[in-house]
């Protein structure tokens, strides 16, 4: 069980960085640039697929093979129609939240660079409290200066710019980190960290440990319905973030009882081979790592769902990360958990062995 919530300087500059690269679903080539190349001095070998799904590979020549994965897509916006007088109307790239939009600044990406913009909203005075109106998708819209559509298409602005915030990571009463895309960059990072953790500590492996940052997560899994093809897994141990439900406005009779600070969320789902998180159950109570537990019915909407019903059915097993504040700008996850995560992916995959039998019977 980790006590020190401190990550060394290289780790944090390392997670500053990737979180505050802009990396929307379908454009994740910048953050794939930091991702892979902080990974670099601990694996054999670096592959890409042709979507941009990134993984660093210890011992590529094995037969037997591991998957740890994140996804490193976030999520953004599309410019959909632009108005005469130069007003930006948008549709969504992933699930983004059109109810925090008003008042946000953005970045729209265009080839010569970021153009700023900020979504407006009537004025409070404007608005009838009778009749109050509550944003939605195709009611927002984007200002970004301009006073006909022309100017805009002068900017490099067009149909299809991809759109997204430029809130940047912090830490918060040096207990949370906050920002925007912990959905789930904070998972790229932790997959790193156990990366860098097998390096230092010289562990050798027996098989291969494929370390996987997949795209296109946030519209549907898409990036690891390709990689799990590309590398054919054995096993498939996935990490993304889960709801904190002990804030306000939430029912946790409908949404489950989790919190940040009290450890890696392990979940039971169709999807969930039950030998496999058993294993990781195990190493959790072994080495005093805390942990909480979770169900989800039918489907996990991870990339779980992906790897498990892949070539034929490959063990996979989800250790979620409690987060408050999903798909805003300010998600946040406690530090510990961060550690706890990385430690309980570690010290599952020094567990598995050369193949490893996870068979029902």
């Amino acid at each position: 069980m980790s006590t020190n919530n401190r990550f060394d300087q290289q780790a944090m500059d390392f997670l500053s960085n990737y979180l505050n690269t802009a990396s929307p679903t379908g454009f994740e080539m910048n953050g794939q640039k930091v991702w892979t190349d902080y990974i670099q001095p601990y694996v054999d070998e670096i592959r890409t697929d042709n979507y941009g799904t990134a993984y660093g590979i210890i011992n590529p020549e094995a037969k037997f093979k591991v998957v740890i994965e994140a996804h490193a897509d976030e999520i953004s916006w599309f410019v959909n129609y632009i108005t005469d007088d130069g007003l930006i109307y948008v549709v969504r790239n992933g699930g983004s939240d059109h109810m925090i939009a008003p008042s946000k600044v953005v970045n729209i990406h265009t080839k010569n660079g970021f153009v700023k913009g900020v979504f407006g909203w009537p004025a409070i005075h404007l608005r009838d409290a009778a009749k109050e109106e509550a944003p939605a998708q195709h009611t927002i819209w984007i200002d970004c200066g301009c006073i006909s559509k022309q100017e805009v298409l002068d900017l490099g602005i067009h149909i299809g710019s991809v759109i997204t915030y430029p809130d940047e990571f912090f830490t918060l009463n040096d207990r949370y980190f906050v920002g925007r895309a912990i959905d789930n960059r904070m998972g790229g990072f932790m997959i790193a960290e156990v990366a860098r953790k097998l390096k230092e500590a010289n562990d050798q492996l027996d098989f291969g440990l494929y370390i996987v940052n997949a795209v296109q997560e946030e519209v549907g899994l898409r990036g690891a319905e390709m990689i799990t093809q590309t590398i054919q897994p054995d096993v498939a141990i996935i990490t993304d973030v889960t709801h904190d439900t002990s804030t306000p406005m939430i029912n946790k009779a409908k949404s489950g009882d989790k919190k940040c600070g009290d450890g890696p969320v392990l979940f039971y789902a169709p999807a969930v081979q039950n030998n496999l998180r058993d294993l990781i159950l195990e190493v959790a109570e072994k080495n005093n790592i805390p942990f909480q537990r979770s169900s989800s019915s039918r489907v996990t909407g991870t990339d779980t769902d992906a790897f498990a019903y892949s070539n034929g059915g490959v063990p996979s097993a989800l250790i979620s990360l409690p987060l408050r504040y999903m798909h805003t700008t300010v998600e946040m996850v406690h530090q510990t958990d961060v550690k706890n995560v990385i430690e309980l992916i570690y010290e599952s995959v020094k567990t598995i062995k050369n193949n490893h039998n996870f068979k029902y019977f």
